[in-house]
């Protein structure tokens, strides 16, 4: 290189090493936008993905140097800008396997600077992954990269100054180099920071749009697996995550056959069809996400099938699969780390609703068997009282006998007929009034029955069986005892959007030590059976505000309040 060409580049040195750098930018912001690379930056890397780090840093940092300038035998390049970014960005062991390689490589090309250019680029490397480790969880700043650019470059030059021979050689490279490349990896490691920076950001946001999107996928679908896993329930399911996504085609299967299929395909996919895809019998036989990026990978024997990728996910029940959500896409290679990521959280969120499902399924169940456990228990002992009753008025006045007899039979009836979960407040009174015609043919003039029903209550719907029980703890356990009897009286009226029942008597009450336990444990041979069963049912239906209330005073009598909801039958059923 003769005088005039070295003048030249003394000029224009710092612009032509800008110029270096703007060319690894653009490589930089091109690979950005690649799946590739944007996969690999992410919170938690593989092995795998740190060589793939590790590849791609090295061939910036080696392609640095190779972009150098030539001068006095020595290099002005831009090779630390993807050494400290690498250290920065992905952390140590990438940060120092980049320096290791790129430094090895400056040092076999040979020079009187390679030995110091090399070992400060190692120590680049290193340095840049020591302060990645500093400054998590928190990722470096671009002006914490210049920083660290300039020191590397200025360590350089202290490094050839005192072990390139001859000093006056190294003393004028030195002189001459030292802004340019400062200037030129300063530059260059904040734009490749900046472009990083920035695809992370947009992936974080495109994540954070998935997570709202399958939110709100899950709040439309909520009500859809009440009933569990089926046809009907699947096809809502599968129409509204075909609607709120970009998927060319939704289906559910159980463990043997498709469910439904919405979508592109359904004139072969279709719903009561075995399942034949040799994906989906994967993750049915794997218990396992299965991801198909090609038509080939699907499975399917319709070689004019418009379905090109998908994803399926295994759904289960109480740790128990029960069967698959697949997503199917229109192109191949169309699934994404984040659509994977998207189907998977469909995948748990929908099994948690069916394990809901089959709880609440449970605990009907469990409140149906309690309840004719209830009507088991009173009706025989009821019975057995009801029928002494009759059998001593059956010489003395037949007549009577026989009106039991007939208030008995209409007693069960109401009992034994089909059974419902909700009726009106007038069938329930009928069926008390029925029990205490019984029961004041026992007491005679010692049990007084008084009734304050408003007619507007009359026609709305309560929980069966709720009332009975209470009324028979206020004879039983509030009157029976007292000689002289005393009175039950039966009130209710509308408040506002419920309706307000009390049961009272002036019965023995409940002592103070007990009232507070009473509703939870019962008192007495089973006197708190009823009044317990009532209350669980009432907080079951309704909600745990919707409790008993009891109001005693001992000696005095018991007052039990109950207030229901109208029209809330309506979505309990639903």
């Amino acid at each position: 290189m003769d005088n005039s060409t070295i003048e030249i580049l003394d000029g224009n040195l710092s612009i032509i090493l800008v110029q270096r750098i703007a060319i690894i930018a653009v490589f930089a912001y091109v690979l950005s936008h690649t799946l590739a690379f944007r996969l690999i930056f992410k919170e938690n890397t593989t092995g795998q993905e740190k060589l793939v780090l590790i590849f791609v840093f090295s061939l910036i940092s080696i392609g640095g140097t190779y972009f150098g300038i030539p001068i006095e035998g020595a290099l002005a390049n831009v090779r630390d800008t993807g050494t400290i970014v690498a250290g920065l960005l992905a952390g140590p062991l990438v940060g120092t396997a980049t320096g290791l390689i790129s430094g090895l490589h400056r040092i076999y090309l040979g020079g009187f600077t390679a030995v110091q250019c090399g070992v400060t680029t190692m120590i680049g490397g290193i340095l840049a992954g020591y302060i990645y480790m500093r400054t998590k969880p928190k990722s470096p700043e671009w002006i914490t990269g210049i920083i660290t650019g300039v020191g590397v470059v200025m360590l350089s030059m202290g490094f050839i100054l005192l072990f390139a021979k001859p000093y006056t050689t190294a003393l004028s490279l030195v002189t001459r180099i030292t802004v340019p490349m400062s200037l030129a990896n300063a530059i260059g490691i904040a734009v490749f920071m900046i472009i990083i920076h920035n695809a992370r950001e947009h992936q974080t946001k495109i994540a954070a749009l998935q997570t709202h999107k399958a939110l709100n996928i899950a709040n439309a679908t909520l009500p859809y697996f009440r009933q569990g896993l089926n046809p009907a329930s699947a096809e809502k399911v599968a129409l509204t995550i075909l609607n709120m996504t970009s998927a060319a085609a939704v289906a559910f299967t159980d463990l043997e056959q498709a469910l439904t299929h919405v979508g592109l395909g359904s004139d072969h996919h279709a719903k009561g069809k075995q399942v034949f895809t040799k994906l989906t019998k994967s993750c049915l036989a794997q218990s396992q996400v299965t991801v198909a990026q090609t038509q080939a990978e699907i499975g399917c024997n319709v070689s004019a099938c418009p379905l090109k990728s998908a994803i399926v996910v295994p759904l289960y029940c109480r740790d128990e699969l029960v069967g698959t959500l697949k997503i199917y896409y229109a192109r191949e290679e169309a699934l994404t780390a984040l659509d994977i990521e998207f189907a998977q959280g469909l995948g748990q969120v929908f099994s948690t609703q069916l394990e809901l499902a089959a709880l609440q399924h449970k605990a009907e169940l469990a409140a149906k068997a309690e309840l004719k456990a209830l009507r088991a228990q009173i009706n025989p002992h009821f019975l057995f009282n009801a029928l002494n009753t009759i059998v001593s008025f059956c010489r003395t006045n037949p007549e009577n006998a026989r009106n039991l007899l007939i208030e008995l039979s209409e007693f069960f009836r109401r009992s034994l007929k089909a059974a419902r979960d909700f009726v009106t407040l007038k069938e329930e009174l009928e069926q008390v009034e029925s029990y205490l015609t019984l029961e004041q043919a026992r007491f005679g003039q010692r049990l007084i029955i008084k009734q304050d029903v408003a007619s507007d209550t009359l026609d709305i719907l309560i929980p069966t069986f709720i009332l009975q029980p209470l009324v028979e703890n206020a004879v039983k356990h509030g009157l029976l005892s007292k000689t002289d009897g005393g009175t039950v009286e039966i009130a209710a009226q509308r408040s506002g959007q419920q309706i307000k029942i009390s049961i009272s008597d002036t019965g023995l009450g409940i002592p103070q030590c007990i009232q507070k336990q009473i509703l939870e444990y019962g008192y007495g041979k089973g006197a708190g059976v009823g009044l317990t069963n009532v209350n669980e049912r009432l907080k079951a239906i309704y909600g745990p505000k919707h409790a008993l209330i009891i109001n005693s005073v001992e000696g005095q009598g018991t007052t039990v309040i109950l207030h229901i909801p109208i029209g809330m039958e309506v979505m309990v059923n639903g």
